[in-house]
């Protein structure tokens, strides 16, 4: 009766070790259950949602912490923000204590240290509460639509050095003005600017180029990337649930972040923004340039004096072109 039971149970597998995908299928399989493996977190949102549109429906995730694009605690976060009921198992070969106790936090989710038997993940499994992404994702009602503002980044070069300061205090309070760092890079000073309009950001363009002393490098439109629609879904999602935390608590570290800017082929956006966005030293992500170019932050000792891992990782990354780094200095307490 309990092989009955788990034939009807589909196990979605993400672990980026294809030994251990093909062992954990074949081991699952021969204890009753329906296996599917994944190799990565953009194949899985993948996967669920082709599933979701056929109706089939997954009874349990088995997911590693330590992979290629997004790691498993972040993959959890979001899953369990659409279906907080399915049954989560976290495996890892890496773990410590503090990784535990953050994964088994989440509710419904138990933990396995690599390496275990086939009998070990099936006993885990059995003592997480039953579940399934059948039901339709809990997924927050869209705001009402509002007119969305326009943003844009200024890139700027100060040429007189003697007035650097009263110049950058200027830029900093102007109107329109998000943000506004100093920097050690390609260029002195990158803004964010925002506006109603791009009329708006124009008109912002012309007030800054007609002050003495500045010479405007660049003003490029942020735009949304082109994404497939689950996967933009469930950038969403964790931009809601998780991203907006950490962005806000890097912004408070001094002296710590970096602003990076990307070449890299469009038509490998999806890839490439992906693997920045869910980088955990990476504070924010925007497109630019037509999707030519990405611009963001980052944060962490990385980001200081030598290059990060994130750089050192995007320069690996097929499609990507150049990246640039360009360190902020601290000038004014936010």
């Amino acid at each position: 009766m309990g092989w009955r039971k788990q034939l009807r149970s589909r196990v979605l597998i993400i672990d980026d070790e294809a030994e251990i995908r093909r062992n954990l299928t074949i081991g699952l399989t021969q204890e009753g259950y329906s296996a599917t493996a994944c190799p990565d977190g953009i194949s899985a949102i993948h996967e669920l949602d082709n599933a979701r549109q056929k109706g089939i429906a997954y009874d349990y995730l088995v997911t590693d912490i330590f992979m290629p694009d997004i790691d498993g605690l972040k993959i959890l976060k979001v899953i369990k923000t659409m279906y907080p009921e399915l049954p989560v198992l976290v495996i890892t070969g890496f773990g410590d204590e503090k990784l535990k106790l953050t994964a088994l936090s989440e509710h419904n989710t138990g933990y396995l240290d690599k390496p275990f038997e086939i009998s070990d993940l099936v006993q885990a499994l059995n003592e997480l509460s039953p579940g399934s992404t059948g039901v339709e994702p809990e997924i927050a009602e869209a705001e009402p639509a509002i007119r969305e503002s326009v943003s844009a980044y200024l890139t700027i070069r100060i040429t007189d050095p003697a007035n650097s300061m009263n110049i950058f205090n200027e830029l900093y309070k102007m109107p329109g003005v998000q943000s506004c760092e100093a920097v050690r890079g390609d260029f002195d000073i990158i803004i964010l600017a925002q506006g109603g309009s791009t009329e708006e950001i124009k008109s912002l363009f012309d007030k800054i180029a007609a002050m003495k002393g500045v010479e405007v490098l660049s003003l490029s439109e942020v735009e949304r990337p082109k994404l497939d629609w689950d996967v933009n879904e469930f950038i969403d999602i964790y931009s809601k649930v998780v991203k907006q935390d950490a962005a806000t608590a890097s912004r408070k570290q001094s002296g710590t972040t970096s602003y990076i800017i990307v070449d890299i082929d469009k038509n490998a956006i999806q890839e490439i923004f992906t693997t920045v966005f869910f980088v955990e030293e990476v504070v924010f992500c925007d497109v630019i340039d037509g999707g030519t170019k990405l611009v963001g932050m980052i944060t962490g000792q990385g980001a200081i004096g030598r290059k990060s891992k994130i750089i050192e990782k995007l320069s690996q990354i097929n499609g990507v072109l150049r990246v640039r780094e360009a360190t902020i200095i601290k000038l004014v307490d936010d």
